[in-house]
């Protein structure tokens, strides 16, 4: 059983990484449209889509380099790799912030999808720290600070905004270097040497990655569900902005205030209403629950002519955010722990496989809908569209998802020479850490 005390440092740490992580990310979103209009002197439309190649291939460079960073992780422990990630991103912000051509964003932006950011291995750290009865409710944290930091994230950002566009970008350097700063002070490792794999080549990359998943029963539907929700998730960060913008005629702080209380709300639902419902519905139940309210929560803001109606649909479906948390949970469960970095890179190549597909899908009918060949004007079309992907969703869930999972076969660990005292401890229980279980 592992100490009390470290699991919750442990817990605390990687929120605040990922907290100021999502702020890093957020507090651009509000002066994107501005920025990119600016820097290329396009329209609001042309901008969209000039937004989403960026996407793409912030989206493909993680496609490719998500595997290697968790397979990385399960061979040197989760920390080195959270580090690194960290300060790749401070680097990312501060060529965007520099960038004197729309070309230079695609560096910044390979180097941050390289890096994998930091979601991936904080992921795999808490499933360290996790067991079967806590698991959901620890993962609840990647939601909370998701939500907190985007609560956060676009006011600063609209704030900061008003002081011109690459001000946000600044901030968003200076919060992963000091992000980084307590990482290298006060981050503990999870992943002991007894628990650690050889690193292979041969998983180390996407496809190798998703193959090694079929060893697990019953996780390829659920990263199909996975596939559809994050693919249907990616409009938010693709249009939310340029809708608001040409949509309601929203101002940068205005988009940063109804990004804030989006986050709010889902920070709320996951701190507040997460821990009490998994424990009475059980995980697959809870699922159901936030897949439904994500589906009406797009419908909604495909409905929503008016400003005020957003605030609405986000209140009225804030239980959305009940989704994500039970559905990793799930999926951690079906590895042992020398593989939750590789499931983790596994399924972050998914999620940037639908950061590769949306951002064009979303931006290009966008764009569509609103340019001046229009035939029906309709800015809500990109979330009509996402509602039919989370539609497909809740399908995949509810007929190929088992209420009562099978945990998949324990893999092989390769154990090295200088492992072999460490393994003989934990079998006389003198290690009090030993991350999964």
């Amino acid at each position: 059983m592992l100490d009390e005390r470290f699991v919750r440092r442990g817990l605390f740490l990687v929120f605040i990484i990922l907290f100021l992580d999502i702020i890093g990310i957020a507090i651009i979103v509000p002066v994107l449209p501005t920025y990119l209009e600016e820097l290329t002197g396009a329209n609001v439309s042309e901008a969209a889509i000039d937004g989403g190649w960026l996407l793409l291939v912030y989206a493909a460079m993680q496609f490719l380099f998500a595997p290697l960073i968790g397979n990385l992780s399960d061979r040197f422990g989760r920390r080195p790799i959270l580090l690194a990630s960290v300060l790749t991103f401070a680097l990312d912000n501060l060529i965007c912030a520099l960038a004197t051509s729309y070309w230079m964003l695609f560096i910044g932006r390979v180097l941050a999808g390289i890096s994998g950011a930091s979601f991936g291995t904080a992921s795999a750290y808490i499933a360290d720290i996790s067991h079967d009865g806590n698991r959901a409710k620890n993962f609840g944290l990647i939601g909370i600070a998701f939500g907190s930091g985007f609560a956060l994230g676009p006011v600063l950002g609209g704030l900061l905004g008003e002081l011109g566009p690459r001000v946000p970008f600044y901030g968003a350097a200076a919060l992963s270097f000091l992000n980084f700063v307590l990482g290298v002070f006060l981050l503990p490792e999870t992943l002991d040497r007894a628990h650690r794999r050889r690193f292979e080549w041969k998983r180390a990359n996407p496809l190798g990655a998703l193959k090694q998943m079929r060893n697990y029963p019953g996780i390829g539907w659920v990263g199909l569900v996975f596939f559809l929700f994050w693919l249907a998730h990616s409009v938010y960060p693709a249009v939310w902005s340029f809708v608001s913008s040409y949509r309601y005629g929203w101002s940068e702080g205005q988009i940063g205030l109804s990004l804030g209380v989006f986050g709010i709300g889902g920070a709320l639902v996951m701190a507040f209403i997460l821990p009490h419902v998994v424990p009475k519905l059980g995980e697959w139940r809870t699922a159901v629950l936030g897949l439904t309210f994500t589906t009406l929560g797009a419908i909604g803001y495909a409905t929503a002519w008016q400003g005020w109606m957003v605030y609405a649909v986000i209140i009225a479906t804030a239980l959305e955010s009940l989704a994500d948390p039970p559905l990793r949970s799930i999926a951690a469960a079906h590895v042992p722990p020398s593989a939750q970095g590789e499931l983790q890179g596994a399924l972050t190549s998914i999620g940037s496989i639908t950061t590769i597909i949306g951002p064009l899908i979303f931006t290009q009918a966008f764009g569509y809908f609103t340019g001046p060949s229009a035939s029906v004007t309709f800015a809500g079309a990109p979330y009509a569209l996402a509602s039919c992907f989370l539609v497909g969703a809740i399908l995949v869930f509810f007929l190929k998802v088992p209420k009562n999972r099978a945990v998949g076969p324990q893999e092989e660990v390769t154990i090295e020479p200088d492992e072999i005292p460490a393994i003989e401890k934990a079998a006389r229980g003198e290690l009090t850490r030993m991350p999964g279980n």
